[in-house]
């Protein structure tokens, strides 16, 4: 199968998962024997085409022109993503399905699906609404209403949670049946020959001290503010501990600022932006990973830490609560609730035999469910249900036509091949 792929980031760009998501797919796939073509954005020097492994990546550059704002930047984007596919079409590429990730490449992915007749798949990662807890101005009106025409264009919706199932059909009013669901999964070969090295751990804490590690973007969703008001309790219970808070966003500066009002300075380290070499020697580190999210659609960074050998502490909410069972293969807290992020790591820290039987479940866990070797089989199998309906309405939509000249009524009857179908299909959502 000839499979193109529209994402905003792909390594060496990563600003979230969707990078790490898009990659380890595409890889996946190409190993499964299929053909990925990637359009994605150029970010720095980063070549504009690269052979990664099999996987083709064609990156474009944005206008020269600045836009008044972050909308008409992704625009922009979309209208060079669109004229890089026209210019591979043109040069012999067809491709038998579009997969677009998220909002970001939502009109690319209508107009080529509508100019080429080829069947769309949309992965939708997080969304603006569950973001933000609710739309509350214009701009996040705009992107949720994106978010809906990407899901509405789709023949068929991949989303990487449970909780996200139903969040989508809320907010958009999707058919049940049009939404499945693929986690994300994870390189098990991740960590092959990295083991822990002490002169890189030393550069953030004492030897006898345990870290405490958080990686991620520094947003408000990610609840890195629980985790630091969790500090005082912790340190009363165990003194030798290090909390390590590894990222870089907006909300950096105020999560400082709580560090010092807290008295915590010789107690939280903040790395900044680590490199993918950095991130698994830093997880190697760690005694255990703290995820404290109020809003998380799935959360890769728990498989990375599961699959690295360290127990996790995660929030009750959304993909996390799927993917870990309490006492069993990790430990949950009170979505927002520092005291209960407390009392769970306090837990792990005593209880050394609960600590080895998480590490030892964890680690068979995500090496059982959340491999890309069967995650992309399901993927694939989604692609196929979009080919199959994207055939189907197409021939139905002819024999209309047909109908309609025989009858001189032009085409009077588009609107009713609906009835040909061999399925449901919707044509409009609440």
């Amino acid at each position: 199968m000839k499979i193109l792929m529209l994402s905003w980031e792909y390594p060496p760009r990563i600003i979230g998962g969707i990078s790490r998501v898009v990659h380890d797919l595409s890889k996946r796939l190409t190993k499964d024997g299929h053909d990925v073509t990637v359009v994605t954005y150029r970010d720095g020097n980063v070549p504009y085409y690269e052979d990664d492994k099999g996987v083709k990546v064609y990156r474009i550059d944005n206008y020269m022109i600045n836009p008044n704002n972050f909308i008409d930047w992704v625009m922009q984007m979309n209208f060079n993503m669109i004229s890089k596919v026209n210019e591979l079409i043109k040069q012999g590429e067809k491709f038998d399905v579009i997969h677009a990730h998220d909002w970001l490449v939502a009109y690319a992915a209508k107009t080529l699906k509508n100019s080429y007749n080829t069947p769309l798949v949309a992965t939708i990662h997080a969304t603006e609404a569950g973001r933000n807890k609710g739309i509350y101005d214009e701009t996040q009106r705009y992107i949720n209403d994106t978010e809906w025409l990407l899901t509405y264009e789709s023949s068929e919706v991949i989303v990487n949670s449970n909780f996200m199932k139903s969040d989508i059909q809320r907010l958009f009013g999707l058919p049940f049946e049009k939404i499945n669901v693929v986690p994300n999964g994870i390189n098990l070969n991740s960590y092959n020959g990295i083991e822990r090295d002490y002169d890189f751990r030393r550069q953030y804490a004492l030897d006898n001290e345990k870290i405490i590690l958080f990686v991620g973007r520094m947003v408000n969703e990610k609840g890195i503010q629980h985790l630091i008001s969790a500090m005082p309790k912790i340190l009363e219970y165990y003194h030798d501990v290090k909390l390590i808070i590894a990222g870089d966003g907006g909300m950096l500066p105020e999560l400082k600022s709580q560090v010092e009002a807290l008295g915590l300075g010789n107690k939280v380290y903040f790395t900044g932006w680590l490199n993918a070499k950095q991130v698994p020697k830093m997880y190697k580190c760690a005694d255990i990973a703290v995820f404290p999210s109020t809003y998380e659609p799935f959360g890769v960074v728990a498989l990375e830490a599961m699959l690295a050998g360290v127990p996790i502490v995660t929030s009750d909410i959304g993909g996390f609560n799927e993917i870990v069972g309490h006492g069993l293969d990790g430990m949950k807290s009170y979505t927002g609730n520092s005291n209960s992020i407390a009392d769970s790591v306090i837990t792990l820290l005593y209880d050394s035999q609960l600590y080895d039987k998480i590490v030892r479940n964890a680690k068979a866990k995500v090496k059982d469910e959340y491999s890309w070797a069967k995650l992309a089989q399901d993927t694939y199998f989604v692609y196929q249900k979009a080919i199959c309906e994207n055939m189907a309405e197409y021939q139905a939509r002819q024999l209309v036509q047909e109908k309609a000249k025989k009858t001189k009524k032009g085409n009077a009857l588009d609107g009713d091949y609906t009835k040909l179908l061999p399925f449901k299909k919707v044509t409009s959502y609440a």
